[in-house]
């Protein structure tokens, strides 16, 4: 299990789009794939979070569960509750867990989409995998700016020598165009 996050700004909760995620689209267990793939076709979501009448979530059910166990199989949608279909118990996060321990782990156990809870267990938000790319991208760009700032300092004489080339180079073409 993730810990929960302790440096400012690593918790789920903490990044800006956090607040910005749309509402989760939920549905009991009893309600019929057809409902809940016509749900997701209204609100253009890709995945319906299956709550119990506690609100707490119990599953997953998502256009590959569709593809996968109800067209490929020939199933009746209309007769078919999404409890037949959807992922079970499927791994919910904390809304202050630490984003890069999920990160890690929804790439390691190959899932897409994380349900994220409150401290009362009702879905706030659902991060998916391409969430977490936007999430950490400033990071990212961050640790390349570091890395390029260590590069140059490194070869601080090669730099130096280089660009005192090029200046030299240019001032020649610039001296040579204004002699002609």
């Amino acid at each position: 299990m993730p810990k929960k996050g302790d440096r400012p700004g690593n918790r789920l909760m903490d990044r800006p789009e956090y607040r910005l995620k749309q509402q989760p689209l939920t549905c009991s267990a009893d309600t019929s794939v057809f409902d809940a793939v016509l749900a997701m076709s209204e609100k253009n979501y890709g995945a319906v979070i299956v709550i119990d009448n506690l609100k707490k979530v119990i599953g997953v059910f998502t256009e590959r569960d569709v593809m996968n166990k109800v067209v490929c199989k020939e199933l009746d949608s209309r007769a078919t509750p999404v409890k037949d279909i959807m992922t079970a118990n499927p791994r919910v996060a904390n809304e202050t867990d630490d984003l890069i321990d999920w990160l890690r782990i929804m790439s390691n156990e190959r899932f897409r989409r994380l349900p994220v809870v409150d401290e009362n267990g009702h879905i706030k938000a659902v991060f998916t995998q391409s969430d977490f790319v936007s999430y950490t991208w400033p990071d990212l760009m961050y640790q390349m700016k570091s890395i390029a700032t260590a590069t140059v300092s490194k070869n601080w004489a090669t730099f130096l020598i280089g660009g005192g080339v090029a200046l030299y180079s240019l001032t020649m073409v610039a001296v040579v165009k204004m002699l002609n």
